[in-house]
Order: structure tokens, then sequence, then C-alpha cells
């Protein structure tokens, strides 16, 4: 497969798995903002734009209406969902070639819908909805209409990584905010009906962490992430190795993962911000690893804590 070509598919993953999981944290944001009255909005505010890596102005109060504007609406954040599926659009027309008619169609109309103005016109609420229910429709739309070759692998190996980081930052959020916010974050992962069920209905924040971070067989955790991107490492090297790994993204991947695993719980509990952060850098790292093993040649694309 050409370089071009896979980084084109490795990037649609991610772009897509991104625009979803900012709308599903400023979701659980504004939502939060607005269920608590003592929440100082400035402060909550600052705090979603250094989780979502987005600088802020100095000398400028960060209120409601910049927040969405920066990682919601405006076109000149790089952060934003709007400039997230502008670009998801420009790697899918460079792949176009490789992407099924309807899978082009489900990413092409998406996008259309943002720059019309109909996509801000919903509203924080409507919009976010909007956001996560054409994502899921184009994750479908790929997993009925591609096959399951390298694009594939590619495509599934940008999305769980980005789904690594992503959820990382929902944890972050979630670890700095109110009691509430925990259980608001399982909503905005769409896992509380399992996490009630895995627990047989005792909600605490530290199940909560532990089934968003570690949790083996929900597809939002960190560790499940991990799990499926090292899976798409393994499928792309052709041949095994006996001793060791040669690929620098699945050791990193891996090491992450076993940490994570193999840590005592109260261990990991005790620092989370600071283990998520760890796990965004890694996340870097892998994404900078797979651009010099396979994307040689192609233009690089990089995505650092909101720019490109």
């Amino acid at each position: 497969m050409l370089s071009r070509i896979a980084e084109s598919l490795f990037w649609i993953g991610r772009y897509i798995e991104r625009a979803e999981d900012t709308a599903r944290i400023l979701e659980v944001q504004t939502q939060l903002m607005v269920d608590d009255p003592t929440l100082d909005i400035p402060t909550a505010c600052s705090e979603v734009l250094a989780i979502m890596g987005v600088p802020e102005v100095a000398g400028t109060t960060v209120g409601t209406h910049e927040l969405l504007q920066r990682l919601a609406y405006d076109p000149a954040s790089p952060a934003s969902i709007h400039a997230t599926m502008s670009n998801a659009r420009e790697v899918a027309r460079r792949a176009r070639e490789t992407l099924s008619t309807s899978m082009w169609e489900a990413v092409n109309t998406t996008w259309r819908m943002i720059p019309s103005g109909r996509f801000e016109s919903m509203g924080p609420s409507g919009s976010f909805r909007w956001m996560r229910d054409r994502a899921a429709l184009i994750n479908g739309t790929a997993d009925a209409t591609m096959p399951r070759d390298e694009g594939w692998q590619f495509l599934m190996l940008g999305r769980w990584i980005e789904r690594a980081d992503m959820t990382a930052r929902l944890v972050s959020a979630a670890s700095v905010s109110t009691s509430s916010a925990w259980a608001t974050s399982l909503h905005a992962s769409g896992g509380y009906e399992s996490f009630l069920r895995t627990y047989n209905g005792l909600e605490t924040d530290r199940k909560a962490a532990e089934f968003l971070v570690l949790d083996r067989l929900f597809p939002r955790s960190v560790v499940f992430a991990l799990s499926r991107a090292e899976v798409c490492l393994e499928n792309l090297e052709s041949a095994g190795q006996r001793a060791g790994f040669q690929n620098e993204a699945q050791r990193l991947l891996g090491r992450t993962r076993a940490e994570l695993e193999y840590r005592a719980l109260a261990d990991v509990l005790t620092d989370l911000p600071h283990e998520m952060e760890r796990l965004q850098r890694t996340c870097a790292q892998a994404t900078e690893a797979v651009t010099r093993r396979y994307f040689a040649g192609s233009v690089a694309t990089i995505w650092n804590q909101g720019r490109w």
C-alpha cells in the first residue's frame, strides 16, 4: 500500500474519533456548568482548554462562549470540531480511491453540514449529539463496507490510538471536577448502564475510574483501546518477532498498557491526572513511531496538543 494512502486512512480514523470525543467531553463539561451553580465558570473553562491542550490568550477570561468557539465552532481553531472534520474530509479526499462510495459520502455529507452553519445553529447539546451520531454512522459504514486489509488496519490503528488519548482526557476532566463528574463522564462515554451492571449498581468514583481506565471489555476504556491498537500493529507486521519488539509504536503502547494493568489500582488512582498526561504523551510518541515506520516519503501530518 502507498504510504500516502496508509497515512490518510490512519488520520481519517484519528480525526473522526477526535471530533466525536471532543463532542463527548464538551457535552460533559457544559452539562456540569448547568447542573452545578457553585462551579466557577472561567476556571472550569480554563481547565477544559488545558486538558485539550489548547493555550489560552494571555490576559483574557475564558467563558462558555469562547470555550465552545475554540473547541467546537471556530474553523480557525485547530482543536475545534469544525477544523477536525475539515481535516477528516481532506484526508478522505486524498484516499478517495480506497474508500467505499458510502464511506466517502458519509464523511463528505457530515463535513458539508458544518460550514453551512447548521451545525452551530443546533445549539451545544444538539450539535454534540449530532456529531456523535454522525461519527457512529461513519464508523458503521466503514465497518460494513471496507475489506479487512492493510488499509483497514491503519484506519483502526488511528481510531484506537486517538480513543486512548481522548479517554485519558475525559478521565482527567472528571478527576479535577466535582464528584458528579464521574457519573456524567460515564454517560458521555456511553458506558453508564454497562458500568452499573458490572458493579451491581454500586456507584463510586474509584470504580468509575477503574471502569474507564482498566476495564478489558468496555470498548472506550483506555486499556481496551491500547490492546486493540497493539493488535492492529501485530497485523501490520508481516513476520512475528521471536524476542522483543522492533516496532517502536508496539513497544510503547504495550509497555503503557502493561504498566496500567499490573500496577495496584490505588497507585494508578493516587495521581490520576499525571497518569493520564503520561498516557497522552505515549500516544503522541506512538504516532511519531508509526509515521517513521510506515509513512516515510509522504507529507507528514502532525497532531500535537491542539496544533497541526
